[in-house]
């Protein structure tokens, strides 16, 4: 792997939330599935397009790319090697031959320079430690005029999830987990913020539309609960807690959860930015 400059998303996503993930990731794709047709309607991808998926995950998002690239191809990076191990069996099981993936750090990762068409990204892009020089780089792996795609954690009030970990203040602080600005998964949360920084970066006409979908987070109350729970805010909120504690917050979280569900399913709404723009000519460091 290359330079790596996110050490600590590094650690992490090789250890516990990668494999969290890994576990996971058919309630994780049921979660975000909804969001993929706006994300790849905004990305137009033609046949013979190259497309780069930051921070890919398990791979759908990649996988749906090269099958509308046709003739093209995708490639998707991400730090964590257990799911990326997950994405090549799940493509490769699949019968796709035009996707790829690399572990790297996208903020830093030489990728080839003015290669892809456009770039995508389904909550992939909210952890760099600097959001401008990542963003840098992938403007410079793209062609000049090239796309992108990107989601963004948006409007942590509008995120049911959010809310109800939040019912849990009485019996612990959850304090300003979803604070547009704090490091983790609402650092563009704030819609000038993220414009902003893509437009440093050396986008033009960055545009943001702000997309609300629903995922299903289980089959009930009691599994969206621990499933909340077990994931990473959820984990981090129970970490130093007595097993009595813990089986509190587990009940508070699961009647919390109880009015969403719905025919066997638990649908919670979650919001993104969908954040747009081209390419220009020269990037900040040409």
């Amino acid at each position: 792997m290359h330079e790596v400059v996110n050490t600590a998303q590094l650690k992490a996503w090789n250890g516990y939330e990668g494999t969290h993930w890994v576990h996971h990731q058919d309630r994780w794709n049921a979660i975000n599935a909804n969001f993929d047709l706006p994300l790849l309607d905004a990305a137009a991808i033609q046949d013979g397009d190259r497309v780069l998926d930051v921070g890919c995950g398990g791979g759908a998002t990649t996988r749906l790319a090269a099958a509308t690239a046709g003739r093209g191809s995708a490639l998707g990076i991400d730090l964590s090697a257990p799911v990326l191990e997950l994405a090549r069996a799940r493509t490769a099981g699949a019968g796709i031959t035009n996707a790829s993936f690399v572990q790297g750090d996208a903020q830093v990762h030489a990728l080839d320079a003015d290669t892809f068409d456009v770039a995508i990204s389904r909550f992939g892009i909210m952890f760099f430690a600097d959001p401008v020089a990542a963003f840098a780089n992938i403007a410079r792996a793209l062609r000049p005029g090239g796309r992108i795609a990107l989601l963004a954690a948006a409007e942590p009030a509008e995120n049911e999830w959010l809310t109800a970990l939040r019912s849990l203040d009485p019996l612990l602080p959850t304090g300003d987990f979803g604070t547009p600005g704090s490091p983790g998964m609402f650092s563009l949360a704030d819609r000038d913020t993220a414009v902003s920084a893509l437009t440093s970066a050396g986008f033009l006409h960055v545009q943001a539309e702000c997309i609300r979908a629903y995922g299903i987070w289980g089959r009930n109350a009691a599994e969206a609960a621990a499933f909340l729970l077990c994931s990473g805010p959820g984990r981090h909120l129970l970490a130093g807690l007595g097993p009595g504690i813990q089986e509190s917050v587990r009940e508070v979280l699961t009647e919390q959860l109880r009015p969403y569900e719905n025919a066997g399913a638990l649908p919670l709404r979650s919001t993104g930015w969908l954040l747009t723009g081209t390419r220009g000519e020269r990037t900040p460091s040409d």
